[in-house]
């Protein structure tokens, strides 16, 4: 009985972690400053955040091992900052269903990136999930070619390139603490942002919209972190794709953004082969039980 409630509390967290990722690009449409100000502002109030988060969730555990990182939590920090920046410019130059479905390949470009560099062995469905994916990536870049929509789907693939090597060291550097990594790399967007945008110039509405980017992303990852501590890693994987339909459907309703016909077709094919891999590796998984 434990069991089970732990399921459902821990299936209902990571579908509430994918809703709050998914508002990610209705947040940065909205917030009318340039991306170095989002950056910086999202960055310091997420990393205040996860810090308060980190600190409260170590219990009796010394302070130094959970806000430790070493060269190693520094690598992933900077390779999420990275992947942050990227992101957040990509929602600036094309639409967010572009994005959100170039990003719902990541974890495809992490399963090759483990075969290569890591010699993880990679499985048949996954190759075939991947190679679908990968050609309905090519049909959304190819529907923007000769247009400024164009270089937002090309971030996104830089972005989603980004975040699965972050996957990869995840699974590499397993000793270090993940969250507070993800809250290091929020601070590292901070200090970029400050020196490289001008964050005193955003407007009051905007200030507004930058603390609830903020505060929005650092629930996102404790959601997450707390959800997948109480069910199985393939049912995660399913119920957090339901981030690529989340964001679609908001920036509908919020921006009355609809991306063109190529766009739908390539994101069909991309989001049948993402649910249809995560549907066997659950499959997989309970039969292992």
């Amino acid at each position: 009985m434990h069991d089970g409630r732990d399921r459902v509390t821990g299936s209902l967290l990571v579908i509430a972690s994918a809703l709050m990722f998914s508002l990610s690009g209705v947040l940065t449409k909205a917030i009318e400053a340039d991306g170095w100000v989002i950056v910086c502002w999202r960055g310091l109030i997420g990393g205040l955040a996860i810090a308060l988060y980190v600190e409260i969730r170590r219990g009796s555990l010394p302070r130094r091992s959970a806000f430790g990182l070493g060269w190693h939590g520094w690598l992933l920090a900077s390779v999420g900052s990275a992947a942050s920046i990227t992101f957040i410019y990509s929602f600036k130059l094309t639409y967010v269903a572009n994005v959100a479905i170039i990003y719902a390949t990541a974890p495809f470009m992490a399963a090759a990136l483990g075969w290569w560099l890591m010699r993880e062995s990679v499985a048949p469905r996954t190759l075939m999930a991947a190679g679908l994916s990968v050609a309905g990536v090519g049909v959304i870049v190819s529907g923007g070619l000769g247009s400024f929509n164009l270089r937002g789907d090309l971030l996104a693939v830089v972005m989603t390139f980004g975040n699965a090597v972050f996957m990869v060291l995840i699974r590499k550097f397993s000793h270090v603490p993940v969250v507070w990594a993800g809250g290091a790399s929020s601070f590292q967007l901070f200090a970029v942002g400050w020196l490289l945008g001008d964050p005193l110039a955003a407007s009051g509405q905007d200030m507004v919209l930058l603390v609830v980017f903020g505060l929005a992303f650092a629930i996102a990852v404790i959601l997450w972190t707390e959800g997948t501590r109480l069910i199985p890693a393939a049912q995660s994987g399913l119920l957090g794709s339901a981030e690529t339909p989340f964001a679609i459907v908001l920036a509908w309703l919020f921006l009355a953004e609809f991306p063109p016909p190529v766009s739908l077709i390539g994101g069909t094919v991309v989001i049948l082969a993402v649910v249809w891999h995560a549907l066997l590796d659950v499959r997989a998984s309970r039969n292992r039980l």
